[in-house]
């Protein structure tokens, strides 16, 4: 399998007390709360790609540019779609879009990721605090 643009991925997540707004500390309101939405993008795009990598590789978050546009309820579904629109090197682009049950998009956006050697990558991180 070949790393390429079009890849797609698709997750969901019940909204509930564990990622309301309130709980992460994001907000006071018992809604589905951004840091979640953002989580779930990050994991739809990563989850697409890795598939497709080699090895020992994985990738990391490098940058995100969302919209939170609609509120969620605690106890419905939320989906989220994400498309792999470009690669550079070892960076790669995905457009992502969250909705909820109901169909309504709750936020979208771009997210960036970049392609790591994890063995590496866990290596140098742990050397910071050493």
């Amino acid at each position: 399998m070949t790393l390429a643009t079009g890849i797609k991925g698709n997750s969901k997540v019940l909204a509930e007390n564990s990622n309301s707004a309130r709980t992460m500390g994001s907000g006071t309101l018992d809604v589905f709360a951004t840091p979640a939405m953002i989580a779930l993008m990050e994991q739809t795009a990563w989850q697409s790609v890795t598939p497709y990598l080699e090895e020992g590789q994985g990738t990391v978050g490098i940058r995100l540019e969302i919209s939170h546009d609609a509120p969620t309820p605690l106890g419905m579904e939320v989906s989220c779609e994400s498309e792999l629109v470009e690669i550079d090197g070892r960076r790669l682009v995905f457009e992502v879009v969250a909705k909820d049950a109901q169909g309504t998009i709750i936020g979208k956006g771009r997210h960036e990721r970049f392609i790591i050697d994890e063995e590496k990558f866990q290596k140098k991180a742990d050397a910071i605090k050493a």
